[in-house]
């Protein structure tokens, strides 16, 4: 059996073309000396990711209407029962640079590109597009190194880096909310299976394309090429370890197996102008979920501590059939307050957050030190715009989930005055991340509330 402290947080099983990296386990964590220079609880390190919706949320289905503690979740949170004492609903936060500002219509690209930055894009649809650095970059640039990735961007739609999206605005506006520097957005990967290769991907492209082309031909799994390592690793573990590698590693399979089902079809939505790769799953909650699971699998093996996720473009007219809402999404956020049109909204606001539950509870069903995967990360999840209707920027609908390595005070609804930067809450995070700067985009300074 491995003493405590023999085994590296980078262990990975290797095969041709492929390293699994492994998630936290017991004989990973650093020993009292280690624990003491670090001032670290658990070893583990902390995560943050930052998820967008467009359009807008329908807010009435949204607020809670108590604050503190023991708040009620409406009908739109409530997929998030299970992580309630795990989240803070953070209410009257502002993007102030989402708005015109004397640039004129354009709310959906403007919202998407001030969302990480709090920048006021420049209105052009030429290749003089220009924003700010977004929370997420610079969080990369400080902490990038530690990891095999500075970052991982994901979504479910793919954009385009050139032309009009919205109103004037380039597409790189609508399509992009991570962003390495004022011209430089960081695109995203919308194929599962190209990230999941991507995170398990060993040696030269060609030893990967080697790889990855016998496992489809020989219909194996990644497992298959590991097998020798997995079966030595396991034989040195303790029993504890060894099921948490068994888990693991079951979960890395199940999720090959939804990727084969995936391959066999190919996405196809007029409403939203894309048709996918064949490993783009026909089923959009489908393809939430799957990337969902990338995004946990690269923090589970500590391959970046970093992420954004788009779950549909700015402006997405994308239909939702699997809740019987035919209509394009950005057509119903011009509701009207027509009663109709909002219900439609909040079903569709209700799926999202059904798919965030899916993923957050997953990170809480992972241990990792003396406590979860969740406990050691930071969530954001919300959209760039309030109202779709009124293409409004204050009183966003903001969560923060997980408890930032036990530094932020969770089950909480907080509510803040208007006009308060979303900023200061990144500049927040930030710091938790040992990432430390003196302003972000708008912002005026940290973000009060978060611990008691």
């Amino acid at each position: 059996m491995l003493n405590r402290n023999s085994l590296s947080r980078r262990t990975a099983l290797k095969g041709l073309g492929v390293s699994l990296a492994m998630p936290w386990l017991d004989a990973m964590r650093p020993g009292r000396a280690a624990l003491a220079a670090e001032a670290v609880s658990s070893g583990a390190p902390k995560r943050m990711a930052f998820l967008f919706v467009p359009n807008g949320i329908n807010l009435a289905h949204w607020t809670p209407k108590q604050t503190g503690f023991g708040y009620d979740l409406p009908s739109t949170l409530a997929p998030l029962a299970n992580v309630k004492d795990d989240m803070l609903v953070l209410s009257g936060l502002t993007q102030d640079k989402g708005r015109a500002n004397g640039d004129g219509p354009g709310d959906h690209a403007r919202a998407a590109s001030a969302y990480l930055t709090g920048a006021q894009p420049r209105k052009t649809d030429g290749a003089d597009i220009r924003v700010g650095v977004s929370v997420d970059q610079v969080a990369a640039q400080h902490i990038g190194t530690q990891t095999k990735f500075a970052s991982l961007e994901l979504g479910c739609e793919r954009g385009r880096g050139a032309g009009n999206c919205d109103s004037g605005y380039s597409c790189a506006y609508s399509s992009n909310i991570s962003w390495a520097s004022e011209t430089q957005p960081m695109g995203k990967e919308v194929n599962p299976r190209a990230v999941f290769d991507r995170l398990f991907g060993e040696g030269t492209s060609k030893q990967q394309d080697e790889s990855q082309q016998r496992r489809i031909a020989l219909r194996k799994s990644i497992l298959d090429f590991v097998a020798d390592d997995a079966q030595r690793l396991h034989a040195q573990l303790g029993r504890n370890d060894r099921r948490k590698l068994d888990e693991y590693l079951t979960g890395v399979r199940e999720i090959e197996r939804r990727m084969e089902l995936a391959s066999q079809s190919t996405e196809s939505d007029a409403t939203i102008g894309f048709r996918g790769p064949n490993d783009v799953p026909n089923d959009y909650g489908e393809h939430l979920r799957l990337m969902c699971d990338m995004l946990v699998l690269a923090f589970q093996t500590d391959s970046t501590r970093v992420a954004t996720f788009m779950f549909a473009n700015a402006g997405s007219n994308r239909s939702y059939q699997q809740v019987e809402v035919p209509d394009g999404h950005h057509a119903l956020s011009h509701h009207g307050s027509n009663p109709e049109k909002l219900e439609k909204l909040r079903r569709i606001n209700q799926f999202h957050t059904e798919q965030l539950a899916y993923m957050l509870n997953k990170m809480k069903s992972i241990p990792e030190g003396d406590g979860t995967l969740l406990d050691n990360s930071m969530i954001v999840y919300g959209s760039g715009l309030s109202d779709g209707n009124r293409h409004n920027n204050e009183d966003l609908p903001i969560l923060l989930v997980g408890g930032g390595g036990g530094t932020i005070d969770t089950g909480r609804h907080v509510v803040y005055e208007q006009e308060t930067p979303l900023n200061n809450l990144f500049l927040s995070m930030l710091d938790r991340m040992g990432a430390p700067v003196d302003y972000l985009g708008d912002s005026t300074g940290r973000l009060a509330g978060l611990t008691l």
